[in-house]
């Protein structure tokens, strides 16, 4: 970064000294979470309503005081307007450092020898978090990073946190004492989540994309073919899962080895077809889009090199159209990874499988043992297509025939 752009608050504005008003606001969000929401919540047991400790209850008042100075650095640097590579910096350290503290508060809770307390980050705890990733994520905006530097930046929270699991700095929390005794079960769940988020999407890339292209040349059939695909994604997905249960199950009782390969009323195979039927319209939409902004110019230039209909597709409006569909990629990536959790009501598996057994033994440590490593995946996924997405504009942008 230049000094002429590491002095540029907003494009083509240079900051003024005084008050930046989002650091302002997250300022007071946190000051909040830290002096009347509670830190941490301790219950005698995993299914107990908890009671909130604040920050100072809930740390030793050493590594309280340090917190509280580390986070006041962080709300200095935030108010005052200013380049935003040291706003991404304290933001870090501070989400770090509160990510590092909070694994410390089992062992300051916890009765000696207590082995059915729970201790859990407390709503002031995740508020915190999101003031913190929120000034983090507003000074990479204003930094714009390239695509491959936000990958690193990925790359490198993925290790720190994979620090902290595999040295133990969380084993205290309720969520691992969760996780130990289902660690074998939480693999192959996850497994199966990524199965069918990725299985469905390589379906739907395999359909929704020849489809896509058959729309754009084929005027008269865009509108029916992408108005069924609307009515199919407006159908609520735990009612598509049970639609698809009986005429699946007719096929696992007709038709000779469907049931050997997997095929059945329930389990993995209804939760691939709807993830599939609502992953089509993304992919089908965004090939239509992305053909059609293909410049007239491209077009009238390969006709005149001589190419047939089959080269000007491959070889110039596929690349040209790239970047827009690797957003409908994106788009349906993240959506699958959302929509495979419900999988597990019909026993598709899944990271479902813990939220709803949390819900049914009103256990939200479990609950969140599901449901955080689920947003990791849709969070990491969204961050990789995106730099995919920019990298693909790079050379369709300059490309000519």
């Amino acid at each position: 970064m230049t000094s002429t752009e590491a002095e540029m608050d907003e494009p083509g504005r240079a900051f003024a000294p005084g008050l930046d008003r989002l650091g302002l606001l997250l300022v007071g969000i946190g000051a909040a979470a830290l002096v009347f929401l509670p830190f941490a919540t301790f219950r005698a047991n995993r299914i107990v309503p908890g009671q909130g400790h604040s920050v100072f209850e809930a740390l030793s008042p050493a590594l309280a005081s340090t917190l509280a100075a580390a986070l006041a650095l962080v709300a200095l640097v935030a108010l005052v307007r200013g380049p935003p590579l040291p706003r991404l910096v304290v933001a870090l350290g501070g989400l770090g450092f509160l990510l590092a503290a909070i694994g410390s508060a089992p062992a300051h809770l916890t009765p000696t020898g207590n082995s059915y307390a729970r201790v859990a980050p407390g709503s002031g705890f995740w508020l915190l978090v999101f003031a913190l990733a929120l000034l983090a994520t507003d000074a990479l905006a204003r930094m714009r990073p390239p695509p491959l530097a936000r990958v690193a930046l990925l790359l490198a929270a993925g290790a720190a946190l994979f620090v902290f699991f595999r040295f133990g700095v969380w084993d205290g929390l309720s969520v691992m004492k969760e996780y130990r005794p289902r660690a074998d079960a939480f693999a192959r769940e996850a497994g199966t989540h990524v199965v069918l988020a990725l299985g469905s999407l390589a379906a739907a890339i395999a359909v929704g994309l020849p489809l896509g292209i058959l729309c754009h040349r084929v005027d008269a059939l865009r509108e029916p073919v992408l108005g069924t695909l609307n009515v199919v994604q407006t159908i609520p997905s735990i009612a598509l899962f049970g639609l698809l249960i009986a005429p699946l199950g007719w096929v696992a009782l007709n038709v000779p080895g469907a049931r050997e390969i997997g095929i059945g009323g329930i389990g993995a195979a209804p939760a691939l077809v709807a993830l599939f039927l609502y992953s089509l319209l993304p992919m089908a939409a965004n090939t239509v889009a992305g053909l059609a902004a293909v410049p007239f110019s491209a077009h009238d230039a390969a006709r005149g090199l001589g190419m047939t209909g089959r080269q000007r597709l491959f070889r110039v409006e596929l690349p040209l159209a790239l970047p827009v569909i690797l957003t409908g990629v994106r788009i349906t990536l993240v959506q699958n990874i959302g929509l495979a959790t419900v999988a597990a009501l019909i026993g598709g598996g899944g990271l479902g499988v813990f939220v709803f057994q949390g819900l049914g033994q009103t256990a939200m440590d479990l609950v969140l043992l599901g449901a955080l490593p689920t947003v990791a995946l849709a969070f990491s996924a969204a961050v990789l297509l995106d730099a995919a997405v920019e990298l693909a504009q790079v050379p369709s942008q300059g490309s000519s025939v």
